[in-house]
């Protein structure tokens, strides 16, 4: 999952930026309303985590905008104007969700969590292939019965090449989608936590290569 975050507090955004990086999410960070939309126009978000009072473009026409030219990506409006006639404009604008500051941070993760399960197809939160679970709320994997401990960016890994259901994801896909804007497109760092993730998930060999394609998963080669 790719979230970016639009607040023009430094310190917040950088605060909801580490602790999202700390629960395996990647993001990104726009401090007005015209970086945000330039973000959302070259990277492929499935959240965004928008304040309302931007400056620059405001944050109700970042929402209107992305609501009508990005439909796919869901929208949770986080800002200090909590009242109720705040949050009926806001969901009215096309948000799909609003929190009001101050907040409980597990409470922003597990909002993020659920509108990414929202999507266009709707994301299960227990994924199951062949012989391996992944709880995506609990995050934990086990392989038959057996728990796996993988770091957050294994995981992050492993839920997309579980969403795919067997078709190949490019080395480009997975960075963009695991990691954020910081990831050198040259890395090799999708080819190393590949081959941890086969490392811990262990034999029979479940995560393949397709050549110059990208990885799939598959019971059989």
């Amino acid at each position: 999952m790719r979230v970016l975050i639009v607040e023009d507090e430094e310190f917040m955004a950088e605060v909801v930026q580490r602790g999202l990086r700390r629960e395996g999410i990647s993001a990104d960070v726009a401090q007005d309303g015209e970086a945000a939309l330039e973000k959302l126009s070259v990277s492929g978000y499935d959240v965004v985590v928008l304040d309302r009072d931007l400056p620059g473009v405001h944050g109700d026409d970042v929402c209107r905008r992305t609501v009508a030219e990005h439909p796919e990506v869901r929208i949770l409006m986080l800002t200090a104007a909590g009242r109720l006639g705040d949050k009926v404009t806001g969901l009215g604008l096309g948000a799909d969700d609003y929190l009001p500051k101050p907040f409980d941070f597990p409470e922003l993760v597990a909002r993020i969590r659920a509108l990414y399960r929202r999507s266009t197809p709707a994301q299960a939160p227990l994924l199951r292939y062949a012989d391996v679970i992944l709880d995506t709320h609990r995050r934990r994997v086990e392989r038959a019965g057996r728990e796996v401990r993988l770091t957050p960016k294994e995981l992050a890994v492993l839920e997309l090449l579980m969403r795919a259901d067997g078709g190949v994801l490019s080395a480009e896909y997975l960075l963009e989608k695991a990691w954020d804007e910081a990831a050198d497109p040259f890395t090799n760092a999708v080819r190393l936590v590949i081959h941890t993730l086969r490392r811990k998930l262990g034999g029979p060999q479940l995560v393949h290569t397709a050549i110059s394609a990208g990885y799939y998963l598959a019971t059989e080669p």
